[in-house]
């Protein structure tokens, strides 16, 4: 005679494994993707769209946000707009209640930040505030303001966009690695506390990948070999490696995976942090230590 596995069960888990292979689809659902005018938010809305999700692509630069947004809609998809600086409570407010406006709002790609590069004694109060407000700050705004519209749309996941930099020092990076790493645990706290009413967190680590955020540092051929050489795959990344992956721990694959941060990196996270000493030079001459 047949018993009842001792394991909590899904009353819908008979269901979902007849019908999991055929709903990949993410028709009929909204995503959220912040920085998403440009570069990897770009390629994770462009991702997203083409399975059918409806995006609302958000930044402060109106001008780019709409660039993007053509771009997308010549493919087919549906995009909405949404000016917002996240480090602004009520700008973040605004933008999460116009994407749950426009339909069942389940995802968010938590991508908007920045970095910085200078010595540690040489960094302003001014440019760690910056970075710290973006990168860390304005993520947990996004996240707080969003879980309850996926809780009131039976569940959803959060995906945030970590860095190399979050487990590897990125000498003269101070402020860029430790809003990363601080980024990192927010995803994990999230995770552990929203998961009982279906909200899903995950991090995604990008090593090199050639963006505008990148371009100065992509045009240091001694700074690209670095990070080359400790790439055991030995290429750069593209935005498309990156959004992949995001589409994949955003959707309905992976609703068994929460608390996470993969690393989409060539292996750089195996090896050590690059050398940016020639950036240095360039921007600060012969000044970078004590």
């Amino acid at each position: 005679m047949a018993t009842a596995p001792w394991w909590p069960v899904s009353p819908h888990d008979d269901e979902t494994h007849q019908t999991l292979s055929m709903e990949t689809s993410l028709t009929g659902q909204v995503a959220l993707i912040t920085g998403g005018g440009s570069g990897i938010g770009l390629a994770c809305a462009r991702h997203l769209a083409a399975d059918g999700a409806t995006v609302v692509i958000a930044g402060r630069d109106l001008e780019r946000l709409e660039r993007a947004a053509d771009q997308l809609r010549a493919d087919g998809a549906s995009v909405l707009i949404e000016c917002c600086d996240v480090t602004s409570e009520s700008e973040v407010a605004a933008m999460c209640a116009s994407t749950a406006d426009a339909g069942r709002f389940t995802m968010a790609v938590v991508n908007a930040g920045y970095g910085s590069a200078a010595p540690f004694h040489r960094t302003t109060l001014d440019e760690w505030n910056g970075v710290i407000g973006t990168n860390l700050t304005g993520a947990f705004l996004t996240m707080r303001v969003a879980a309850p519209y996926l809780v009131e749309a039976g569940g959803g996941s959060i995906v945030a966009i970590s860095s190399i930099a979050g487990v590897a020092t990125h000498r003269y990076m101070t402020p860029y690695t430790v809003s990363k790493a601080g980024l990192e645990m927010l995803v994990k706290q999230v995770a552990d506390e929203l998961g009982s009413v279906g909200v899903r967190a995950n991090a995604v680590r990008p090593g090199l990948v050639p963006t505008e955020a990148t371009e100065a540092m992509m045009a240091v051929p001694a700074v690209v070999d670095d990070y080359l050489a400790q790439m055991p795959l030995g290429r750069a990344g593209t935005t498309d490696d990156i959004a992949r992956l995001v589409r994949f721990l955003a959707g309905p694959e992976s609703s068994w995976i929460t608390g996470t941060c993969i690393s989409a990196d060539g292996g750089h996270h195996l090896r050590r942090g690059p050398d940016l000493d020639a950036v240095m030079q360039m921007l600060h001459g012969d000044d970078t230590t004590l």
